[in-house]
């Protein structure tokens, strides 16, 4: 099952500090727990990890995703602004994505999201022209940015090159 499959993004979550790799490994386990039958989508890009749910393969199928920063983790959702947000909790101003920031799981509105990603799911769902497309279960790394600007974060390149 896609849940274990993990070598990738623990490898991809490396340089962040390691209370961030926790919540974002938390926050993944609480998506992955409510739909194992969707895909994670895994974006290892120049100024943070993304790793999204999507019902195909295709990004513009995600319904949540997981954005990795130095400090703090975004939890959002692909397609926002088509969503019910009662409690005006999501942050964002552009045409499509909205998040939260998450610092820690205590914190996290866990009742609220799972009402936000059962509407966020069914909407990504009806997006799909080709139910053929659907697939289950898989976990797949659609780009990793060879150079990685990422504010804060100190790799073991850069700490071995500080040294000299």
């Amino acid at each position: 099952m896609s849940k274990d499959e993990t070598k990738d993004l623990l490898q991809f979550l490396t340089p962040f500090p390691k209370e961030v790799q926790e919540l974002a490994l938390w926050l993944r386990d609480f998506v992955w727990n409510q739909y194992p039958n969707c895909n994670e989508l895994i974006y290892d890009n120049y100024n943070a990890l993304a790793f999204g749910w999507s019902v195909t393969d295709r990004l513009q199928h995600t319904f949540c995703s997981i954005a990795v920063f130095a400090k703090y983790v975004h939890f959002g959702f692909y397609w926002g602004t088509q969503i019910a947000d009662p409690e005006k909790k999501l942050l964002g101003k552009g045409n499509q994505y909205r998040y939260i920031i998450v610092n820690n799981n205590n914190d996290f509105p866990k009742v609220y999201i799972k009402k936000l990603l059962k509407e966020a799911y069914a909407n990504s769902l009806a997006k799909v022209k080709d139910k053929a497309e659907i697939i289950k279960g898989a976990t797949i790394v659609k780009s990793i940015s060879p150079v990685k600007k990422r504010p804060g974060i100190v790799t073991p390149k850069k700490a071995a090159a500080r040294k000299k």
